[in-house]
């Protein structure tokens, strides 16, 4: 609302040229906090080697080949991750002001109004697009964005949630394993595969792969206690170092039990492709505890997703 000049009764602002100035601030949010080359190519590379992991080792498998439906759940994931960015973004609003005051919720690059508008529409965006997917896809894809809603409230009314690193891990990386059981399960809606027991290793193989990079970022030799750091827990900076060489070693062993490469007498070379993303945690264990760097490098962690992903969906491919 907005004075008439000369007369100071309200007016409505009109909504186009406010909707416009939104939008742009809602993209330079995007673009400085979800960093679309990180978060879109990690959210792409995630669903299609979920999928196609899902397919290959389903009893009775017929192959793998992405379809109009493998796009629409990558472009759900993505969306997701965002969803998920902008609810981190309001409910962690306490701690930036003091560590991270450039953010653009405590400068005012925009509005707690602004991103829950965005989220509403994105939910929306996600349901209609999953609509057209399966019977039970819609309801499978908002379960991740529901669950990001309760953790909102469980971290503003329970201090412990909020202030211990590993519970609230424990309570917060629950999500992660919703995202991806949409994937498989909206596979399963879609008849393309039979639910059975290899969704526990194969969810486990992405759950190492992600709590590696989680541990690894957040790994610091010398951390002020007050810090979101797993290095300021009672692990303490080598027992964070090895958590995170830990859980990239949970995730290649059970890709192992899951894919049983040796098995397979053709394309042996891309069943075997996955296990050279080993390169990558014992590049940064070795800078970490040898060279005493003073946090987990970030590039061998982000490297290690990246090709392990990558080398999941060209095996899947392979075994077509």
């Amino acid at each position: 609302m907005e004075p008439v000049a000369g007369t100071g009764h309200p007016v409505t602002v009109l909504s186009y040229p406010v909707s416009r100035r939104s939008a742009g601030r809602l993209g330079a949010f995007t673009v400085r906090m979800f960093r679309p080359h990180i978060y879109v190519t990690y959210g792409v590379l995630w669903a299609l080697a979920l999928e196609g992991s899902a397919v290959v080792t389903a009893p009775a498998s017929q192959g793998w080949s992405p379809t109009w439906r493998t796009a629409v759940r990558a472009i759900t994931v993505v969306l997701t991750l965002l969803f998920l960015r902008m609810a981190d973004e309001q409910k962690d609003l306490d701690y930036d002001r003091v560590h991270h005051p450039d953010r653009p919720l405590v400068t005012g690059a925009i509005t707690g109004a602004e991103l829950r508008t965005a989220m509403a529409v994105i939910a929306l965006l996600i349901a209609v697009a999953n609509a057209a997917v399966s019977r039970l896809s819609a309801p499978l894809a908002l379960a991740a964005p529901a669950y990001a809603i309760l953790l909102a409230f469980l971290e503003r009314h329970c201090g412990r949630i909020r202030d211990s690193q590993l519970v609230n891990l424990a309570v917060t990386y629950p999500v992660q394993i919703i995202a991806g059981g949409y994937v498989y399960l909206s596979l399963a809606d879609c008849g393309t595969l039979r639910p059975g027991w290899r969704a526990a290793p194969l969810l486990l193989v992405f759950a190492g792969t992600f709590l590696h990079f989680e541990f690894a970022r957040k790994t610091e030799r010398d951390a002020a206690p007050d810090r979101r750091t797993y290095s300021s827990t009672v692990l303490g900076p080598a027992g964070s170092g090895l958590a995170a060489l830990a859980l990239a070693a949970v995730a290649l062993l059970a890709a192992l039990a899951l894919f049983l490469p040796w098995r397979l007498a053709g394309g042996a070379v891309a069943a075997w492709l996955p296990y050279a993303a080993v390169a990558f945690p014992v590049l940064g264990a070795w800078q970490y505890f040898a060279r005493r760097r003073p946090s987990w490098p970030i590039l061998p962690a982000m490297g290690f997703i990246v090709c392990f992903y990558l080398s999941l969906i060209v095996q899947a491919l392979a075994r077509t």
